[in-house]
């Protein structure tokens, strides 16, 4: 929930300098199924306990489907970022049997039970490309707090570019009335 929490404050946040990010909402995206569909799979595999040898490979699939997304729509600014973070998140994800590695001390700070039935990341024994893992925390007893990593921090800053490279000035009521009249 941080993850997706900061992704909706960063496409909000051009609204605090009066820029309208209609761009992101108005547009016509490819295959936007691809997305729905991603993040309807990682609930269902954070929220609802399944077997154990199926959630790692749902979990690497939903990757897989936001890259290709991604890809289909990287003529917005912002996506090849978001591409980034996701490949490395899914490609760590990939190489370490389909959990995301996570530091002790992140997971520590975060107040994560590590025995929860499948975590997106865990403190695995001998993690490949750690470095890639969720290494920082939002600390308990802060909302929201969570463990989270490079990949999602290049996803959070490409929602951003992509809200701010998409905006309009927000207009005032009195100059839509104008409009109106002038028009």
């Amino acid at each position: 929930m941080l993850v997706m929490t900061a992704c909706l404050l960063a496409l909000v946040s051009p609204l605090v300098a009066l820029r309208w990010p209609a761009g992101i909402a108005l547009r016509r995206w490819r295959a936007p199924w691809l997305v729905w569909g991603a993040l309807a799979t990682q609930i269902v595999i954070i929220d609802v306990p399944l077997p154990e040898a199926v959630a790692p490979p749902l979990h690497v699939a939903t990757y897989l489907a936001v890259l290709a997304f991604l890809w289909v729509n990287r003529e917005v600014r912002g996506a090849l970022v978001v591409g980034a973070g996701a490949l490395a998140n899914g490609l760590t994800i990939a190489l370490n049997g389909g959990v995301l590695p996570a530091s002790r001390a992140a997971v520590e700070a975060a107040g994560i039970d590590p025995d929860h039935e499948f975590l997106n990341s865990a403190v695995l024994a001998d993690p490949v490309l750690p470095w890639l893992g969720d290494v920082f925390a939002w600390p308990d007893p802060l909302p929201l707090a969570n463990t989270f990593s490079v990949g999602d921090v290049l996803i959070v800053v490409g929602v951003a570019l992509a809200a701010w490279t998409q905006t309009r000035p927000l207009r005032s009521p009195s100059a839509v009335v104008h409009d109106r009249v002038d028009a």
